[in-house]
This record gives structure tokens, sequence and C-alpha cells, in this order.
């Protein structure tokens, strides 16, 4: 996927995308408080346990979707029989403060059957609401306070299907006072923005269908833009009006494009099927933002993961030779060091400040030093017994791991 005097990248500050004042240990959203995998509220214990203390467990239900937190709260949308249900607990204890729930049968794509129903969209918390997006493409808002339905908006009406081929699993993202998400289904949706307080539509772009990736916010060759996979490109489009702003053809296999874009200096890392890892830079040209291509490493491809940055090395793990972890330079994207393969089908990774913390979907928790200079894991957890295809989130020194049916909050 993808200048003359680029202006460096500058992300867009956080309390412009979060209305939310946020606490050192809130996790609001797809990836923490940046949507960059990076948590700076974690300190490393002098010597690691040889295993983590179990704080609480408790059954929740099915799904991918990851937790997010705030003011002593974790709120999770999860599938219960045949509804969709969002639950608040309390974070030191795991109780249930309320629970939320409606209707939400979906019939899974026989190809993807082994993920189950869903849901797979993560929410995100702002100014007091948190905004959930089912696995049939429904978007809501609740109150956290009451778990009441503030408003909810679903699309049959304007599109043939509300939720592309394997169910919807994009996350919304909040810009100022408008969620935007890519509603819509396989070869016909729109990338919109609804308004927090009301549900009502501001801007959509009509471009293309969904993909299962979720946008990211930055200011890229001076231009304040939204930059996200759909089905078939990688788009960058105004937050303020929904305007495209460019494009990179970006047709995957089977349309899944699942990973979230990249944001490192002035460059946009990306992953394009059967061609590698990549990075682009915007350049001007008159009134135009053109894409243009400054590196590509072969060797590794990203296929569910999104990898994780530390300086300038990039972290991430390829989904080839039956799963391999791997780190490059991403100024450059030239290999530093790559993890032996058969490491599982896919893994969250996680930034904490010295160490990256690596969670395949076989539910083995990795310690890494963010510096190694080859792949050396410090430790090894089992962290559930069943698969874990949600992104854990870091609370302190506490990680929360969703599996199949439960969440665990665990200390180190």
């Amino acid at each position: 996927m993808s200048i003359a005097d680029l202006n460096r990248l500058v992300l867009i500050p956080l309390s412009v995308v979060l209305v939310t004042r946020l606490s050192a240990a809130d996790w609001p959203q797809w990836r923490g408080p940046n949507r960059d995998g990076i948590t700076r509220d974690f300190s490393a214990p002098s010597n690691w346990p040889a295993s983590l203390k179990e704080n609480w467990r408790i059954t929740v239900g099915e799904g991918h979707s990851s937790p997010v937190a705030a003011e002593d709260r974790v709120y999770l949308l999860t599938r219960q029989e045949e509804d969709e249900v969002v639950l608040c607990l309390d974070s030191a204890s795991g109780k249930e403060i309320w629970k939320a729930s409606y209707p939400a049968a979906y019939t899974m794509n026989s190809a993807a059957t082994g993920h189950g129903k869903g849901p797979k969209s993560t929410p995100v918390l702002s100014g007091g609401k948190l905004f959930t997006f089912g696995i049939n493409g429904v978007l809501s808002c609740f109150d956290t306070k009451t778990g009441k339905v503030k408003w909810r908006r679903e699309f049959s009406k304007e599109y043939p299907s509300t939720s592309p081929l394997y169910g919807t699993a994009m996350s919304p993202i909040i810009v100022n006072d408008a969620c935007i998400a890519h509603v819509g289904g396989h070869n016909k949706g729109g990338l919109a923005a609804f308004d927090v307080e009301t549900g009502s539509t501001r801007w959509i772009y009509q471009g293309d269908g969904p993909a299962y990736s979720s946008p990211v916010v930055a200011t890229l060759a001076g231009v304040p833009q939204l930059v996200t996979y759909t089905q078939n490109d990688v788009i960058g489009v105004s937050p303020a009006t929904g305007k495209l702003l460019w494009k990179v053809a970006a047709k995957r296999s089977y349309d899944t494009n699942s990973v979230t874009p990249l944001v490192y200096k002035d460059l946009v890392i990306f992953s394009l099927d059967q061609k590698g890892i990549g990075a682009f830079r915007l350049a001007k040209q008159g009134e135009n933002l053109v894409p243009q291509e400054v590196w590509r490493n072969p060797a590794v491809e990203s296929d569910m993961n999104t990898p994780v940055l530390q300086g300038n090395r990039l972290i991430g793990f390829s989904y080839r030779k039956r799963g391999q972890f791997f780190c490059l330079d991403a100024d450059s994207g030239k290999t530093v060091w790559e993890g032996p393969g058969r490491s599982g089908e896919n893994a969250a990774i996680l930034n904490a400040g010295g160490f990256f913390f690596l969670l395949t979907d076989e539910a083995k928790l990795i310690v890494l030093k963010a510096d190694a200079r080859s792949y050396a894991p410090l430790k090894e957890y089992q962290v559930a017994s069943s698969p874990t295809w949600a992104h854990p989130l870091l609370l302190g020194n506490r990680i929360l791991v969703k599996d199949k049916t439960t969440l665990a909050s665990l200390s180190f």
C-alpha cells in the first residue's frame, strides 16, 4: 500500500479523539488509549513469577471482542446463546454491575464456522457512553452508568447485507463528537460518522464495502485523516467530512483485510496479500495526496495480527511458516530477527514499556524484551484452557484475557 519537505507526522492528540478524560489505567478502545497496542502503566517485576496470579475468572459468553476499561470498570461485548450481551464488571472483583442484551441471531459463513457467531468488534468508551458494533452490524450507544440504550442504528434498509462475509469485526473509533464505523456488507457499504448524542448520520463515504480492519487517526503530509482498510483498498478520508483523500488498491484473497493500519513517523505501514509488509509515504502534488511506496519486506506478512512499535522496531506475527514472530526496522523494512515457525495461527502483541507481551491463539503468553537482538523469550505462561482470539489488555500490572467463554484478570 502503500515528498518533498513533508511535515513530520503528528498523531491527533488523545483529547481530540476521546471525549472522556482518561486515567493512566484506562483502556478505552481497540488496542489501548492511543490505538497502538502500547501501555505506559506497566512496571516489570524484579523477578518474573513462575505463574500468574488469578485475581478472578468468570464465564461471560463467546466471541472475539476485546474488553475495554475505564474508572475501575470493565466492559465487554459477548454472545450468550442467540443474544449479544453487554456486561459492565467491577475491575477489582469481576462482579457484574449491569447487563444489557438484545437478540442477535446469526448464521456463520461456512468458511468461518470455527470462529463462532461473534461478536468480533471491540467497543469504544467516550464521554460516559459505550459504543458497540455487533456481528450483524448493529451499532449501539449505552449509558456507562446504567446500561440504558441511548440510541441504536441498524442498516437493513440502506444495504442488501448489514455485515461483511464473515461478520462485522471492525472496531468503531470516536473522533471529536462522532462515532465512526464502516456499515453495510460485502460489495456495498459506507464508512460513516454518527453523532455521539443522537446517532444521526453526519457523513458517509460510500466507496466500498467494509473490511475487518479498524481505523486510526493521524496527520499525514499536514492533513488530518482517518486511515483504514476497506474491502478492496487502503484509504485516507477527512474525519470532518468523509471526503476521500487517497486510496491504494489492497484486494486480498477471500476479502479478508483484517490488519489495523500502523503509522510510524510519516509512514503508513501495511500488509498486502502475497506481497509482504511495506510502508508508504504521502506526497503532496498540488491539491492531491499521492501514496508513494518507501519499502517492502516480502518475507513476512500479517493476516489478522497488527504489529506494534517500540522506537524504530516493528514487532509482528506472520502467518507464514505456520505462524512466526518477526522484528523489522521500521525505517527501512529490513529484518532484525525472525522467530521459529509453527508458533500458532494468530497472536496479539502489546508493548509494555521495555517488554512485549505476545499472546497466541493457543493461550500462550510470551514475554520478550523490546530491545532483544533475537527471538529470546524471558518467560512463557499458559493463561487459559481454550483459544484466545480476543486482544488482551493491560491495566497496570494486570492483564485481562478473554478465551472462548471466560474473562480472567491475571497479575504479574
